[in-house]
């Protein structure tokens, strides 16, 4: 088959899963476009003015400018809290969208040659989007994002040798001060920025390498990018107009002693929460210094080797199989244009039961994080359930060492077992549900022969 032309390639879609990429990139533009127009209404500034707005509770009291201004664009600028309700959902459907587009890529094998950079390009956008959600939460100088501000300085003050100064960049000599909402803001416009610069990376990497597809797989179709497009823009505008999030009115301005009752992170930082919760209070003396391991592990630690073998993962796969390799099947050593010939990158992807231990370590995953995310909500298990809080954090604890290996256990029976299934298929036949009586006066089901998918050839 003739390969299409370049400049087409990024519009063929063959698989309902490879729309999470564009959730992903049209929740972006949505951010970019309703961040632009709340940068036109926005200060950052953190000097104190009296508050004489529209909201009666709040009137007269002493507020810095950020959260002034942003009081001034939710409830007096026409259409501002639409926008700014929208620009917080474009956040969080952008960071589930890349999450599960990471997942999907895993499960299947996409992220092989030539496919690795958009592999490390999406993991690189799943941490920025993580950043540049916490630096926008701050901007609006509320109670909620004031609570948020003592978190990062816990976590700063607890980095060995640099943490003091990293401090200091940040807050200046007192905390709160009147540098961090600059700083966040020249932070979050960086971000997201440097976000930018990837997806059209990403694209042009689209692009030029084409979409890896299924053996089974619809025919490719190029009018699902619009259909995408304002399925996504839709949905958001929805979201922002019914749903309220983020009213700042309710939280009050914010104050280094206080804090909102019940407080919680945006759902993709609910994994920290969970950690920092049910992390024991353990502390390590080295020398002069004194490391809050309490803190230290479940907020650097934790999300460093996460995202480290996450984009590690590619090239350690490809080391792997490089070493299992080196011999046919009679034991004779392959020669190096051999091997080359063999590891040459195809379009196909893998079936999640075709790779049993890739699959159960993502499914292992998956569980860690989720048990992390839910220990987030110890104190409410506790409470719903009539348990002490030492109780539901201890079992916690246990849960998240021993809830993977369970799941990577069941996961990899499970895809053996499926396996096991299709060979039984491709040996027998498929099950119509027809029964016949044979001559001799039996009967039996009549078995049809399996469809074999004929080869397509993926432009490139």
């Amino acid at each position: 088959m003739r390969s299409l032309p370049a400049k087409r390639r990024s519009f063929q879609f063959s698989h309902w899963s490879f729309m999470f990429a564009e959730i992903a990139v049209w929740s972006f533009v949505v951010l970019a476009v309703t961040g632009a127009v709340l940068m036109v209404f926005y200060d950052p500034g953190m000097s104190q003015v009296t508050y004489d707005g529209s909201y009666g509770p709040l009137r007269g009291l002493l507020v810095s400018r950020a959260f002034d201004s942003t009081m001034h664009l939710s409830l007096e600028v026409r259409g501002g809290l639409l926008i700014r309700q929208v620009h917080h959902w474009a956040a969080l459907v952008f960071v589930a969208a890349v999450a599960v587009q990471l997942l999907r890529m895993f499960l299947t094998g996409a992220f092989r040659r030539p496919r690795t950079g958009q592999w490390l390009i999406w993991v690189t956008l799943l941490a920025l989007g993580m950043a540049a959600g916490e630096t926008g939460n701050a901007l609006p100088d509320d109670l909620l994002s004031g609570g948020s501000l003592w978190l990062i300085k816990s976590v700063v003050q607890s980095i060995p040798v640099v943490g003091t100064w990293v401090l200091s960049l940040l807050f200046g000599p007192d905390f709160p001060g009147d540098r961090v909402i600059p700083v966040m803001y020249g932070g979050h416009l960086l971000v997201a920025v440097i976000m930018a610069a990837l997806l059209i990376a990403r694209e042009l990497l689209v692009r030029r390498h084409g979409h890896s597809r299924f053996v089974a797989s619809l025919p490719a179709r190029r009018s699902v990018r619009p259909t995408m497009a304002f399925a996504t823009i839709g949905m958001l505008i929805i979201l922002g107009f019914g749903f309220q999030i983020a009213p700042i009115w309710l939280y009050g301005p914010a104050t280094p002693t206080q804090i909102s009752a019940g407080s919680v992170p945006d759902w993709y930082m609910g994994f920290l929460d969970g950690a920092l919760r049910i992390m024991p209070g353990w502390e390590l003396a080295v020398g002069d210094y004194t490391l809050s391991l309490a803190v230290i592990v479940p907020t650097l630690v934790i999300p460093g080797v996460f995202f480290t073998a996450l984009a590690a993962y590619p090239m350690a796969e490809r080391f792997l199989a490089s070493r299992r390799g080196r011999r046919d099947a009679l034991g004779r050593p392959k020669t190096t244009g051999r091997m080359a010939r063999e590891t040459l990158a195809h379009d196909l992807l893998d079936r999640p039961r075709e790779t049993p231990v890739k699959t159960a370590v993502a499914v292992a995953g998956v569980t860690f994080y989720g048990l992390l995310w839910a220990a987030a909500a110890n104190d409410q298990f506790a409470h719903q359930f009539q348990l002490t809080v030492d109780a539901v954090t201890i079992f916690f604890r246990y849960a998240v060492l021993i809830g993977p290996v369970i799941a990577f256990v069941i996961t990899r029976w499970i895809c053996l077992a499926l396996q096991q299934t299709d060979r039984d298929v491709a040996e027998h036949g498929v099950e119509t549900g027809i029964i016949v009586r044979s001559p001799d006066g039996g009967f039996h089901e009549r078995l049809a022969p399996v469809r074999r998918e004929p080869a397509i050839t993926s432009g490139r």
